[in-house]
């Protein structure tokens, strides 16, 4: 039976605080994340998702509980489970001294990776870096930098891919350009663990999705379930003639007007009728050009979970 690609049992960090009190920032986490997953690991700015990282990537050390990458203990089977593993960081550290094609060299020596069957030129291709092979990395704009980050972290074809903010101040072509490659790598079997604040890339990307908040697990489902448990649609109307202000009635009923001079309706299917809603606009006197409806995202999921 193939072991899944990460494996974390009651894994707990606390931060000794020297004169300030410890901080635990994870509480027993428990965690599967199968292999071939594209897995979405969000939460608020200091939920834990971080030190988790870190400790995967072998950078923190964890207080106790287990964590394994593919199988591989990280504390007794240390070097097998870096080998299973690439990390592109949140901050952009990179080899100055090195050019582009120099720095992915060196880092595919540091995981032994023979030179014949080193993948330098394609992952340059790939990230869009061929004009600035052979440039010092000091000289790369953040975005280029961050293009050669998550090169090296694919030097050694992990079988799992960590990207922790990847996209953090790039612009669109690199994000599309990225999730294409991202996605190529996915269907060929690599595991991809995304954090990100960019929770519309987190719903489009990911198949599953868990939460983090407090250093805690509060959620951890498909996308599409945890969506669909979420009991909340909004309901658009515009209307004929453009308002400048809402009528009462619509104000009472929770109705809100949008930049764009729709009117917007945030209610509970299974609470309320879009005909109840309905009603309630044409009995304001307001004469309905068209309607639409939008389903809860991951956004408003979120946010109701972590508020």
């Amino acid at each position: 039976m193939t072991s899944p690609a990460l494996e974390l049992t009651q894994l707990r960090k606390t931060y000794e605080g020297g004169k300030t009190p410890p901080k635990e920032a994870l509480k027993g986490i428990d965690l599967t994340i199968e292999r071939g997953a594209f897995f979405g690991l969000l939460g608020p700015n200091g939920a834990g998702k971080s030190t988790l990282i870190n400790i995967l990537a072998g950078l923190v050390n964890k207080t106790s509980g287990v964590a394994k990458i593919c199988g591989h203990d990280i504390v007794s089977q240390m070097r097998a489970a870096r080998l299973a593993i690439g990390v592109v960081p949140q901050e952009l550290v990179v080899d100055t001294f090195f050019t582009v094609r120099e720095a992915l060299e060196i880092h595919a020596g540091y995981y032994g990776v023979p030179k014949a069957q080193r993948r330098t030129e394609e992952l340059i291709e790939a990230m869009g870096l061929t004009d600035k092979a052979d440039v010092s990395a000091r000289r790369l704009s953040g975005g280029m930098r961050r293009r050669l980050l998550i090169a090296k972290a694919l030097v050694h074809q992990p079988a799992v891919l960590i990207l922790d903010e990847p996209t953090a101040g790039v612009d669109v072509e690199l994000r599309q350009q990225l999730w294409e490659y991202v996605r190529q790598l996915n269907k060929q079997g690599t595991t991809v663990l995304l954090t990100t604040h960019y929770l519309e890339e987190a719903q489009e990307l990911c198949d599953t999705v868990a939460i983090i908040n407090h250093g805690q697990v509060i959620a951890n489902e498909p996308t599409k379930q945890l969506l669909a448990k979420f009991d909340s649609k909004c309901l658009l109307v515009r209307p004929t003639i453009m308002l400048n202000t809402l009528p009462e009635m619509l104000q009472t009923a929770g109705a809100k007007l949008t930049e764009d001079g729709q009117i917007s309706f945030q209610y509970q299917p299974s609470e309320s009728a879009v005909g109840q809603l309905l009603a309630a606009v044409q009995q304001a006197g307001v004469s309905i050009a068209d309607i639409s409806t939008q389903e809860a995202d991951l956004e408003t999921v979120f946010r109701s979970l972590t508020r």
